[in-house]
């Protein structure tokens, strides 16, 4: 139905990006299961449900695509007290993968960006205050959380002309928080 109103309105589709998220903070043996389910629900059946019509329409046209997931560094990150949320991204890598490389013949690219911290809604928790957004920020690197901007910049590039060559990747947005940052300094082993 989404393809067909988009269709319909701008003539057709060329790019689908999938950018839904919710998260629940809870000890994960006390997760309710109808929390887990609403969080995979929209996280990663929802961007599987969006993903299989525009490929069906992509298909039908003869024509090539392009979708891009809004993934997290939790799809590699693990993060305790949100089970369903890194779970539901690490889902998300395989999604990506999965349907890249099952749709790359017909032209059909599908990638992921993976942020990392980013001052967005899903964490105006943390965000709004100064003492935890100091906290959040001392594990990353680059010394400060992304801004959308930016997130926005990696989604126009997998999009683009530039990046035609590029397939079942996720690009990590993270200003270094993957590269294990609380190991900066040496320690010995």
């Amino acid at each position: 139905m989404l393809i067909n109103l988009t269709v319909e309105q701008f003539g057709s589709l060329d790019i689908l990006i999938n950018n839904a998220g919710i998260q629940k903070e809870c000890p994960s043996h006390e997760i309710p299961t109808k929390d887990f389910d609403n969080v995979l629900s929209v996280n990663l059946r929802g961007a599987f449900l969006c993903a299989r019509e525009a490929i069906k329409h992509f298909l039908s046209q003869n024509r090539p695509g392009i979708i891009i997931n809004v993934s997290s560094v939790h799809e590699k990150i693990p993060r305790p007290l949100y089970l369903s949320y890194s779970v539901s991204k690490g889902g998300m890598e395989n999604l990506t993968k999965t349907l890249a490389l099952e749709y790359a013949e017909q032209g059909i690219r599908v990638n992921a960006i993976a942020p990392g911290a980013t001052i967005t809604p899903i964490n105006e928790d943390w965000v709004n205050n100064p003492q935890q957004k100091a906290v959040v920020e001392s594990h990353i690197p680059m010394g400060r959380a992304g801004t959308v901007e930016e997130m926005a910049a990696a989604v126009a590039f997998l999009a683009s002309e530039e990046a035609t060559y590029i397939t079942g990747q996720t690009l990590f947005i993270d200003g270094g928080l993957t590269l294990y940052a609380d190991f900066r300094e040496a320690w010995s082993a």
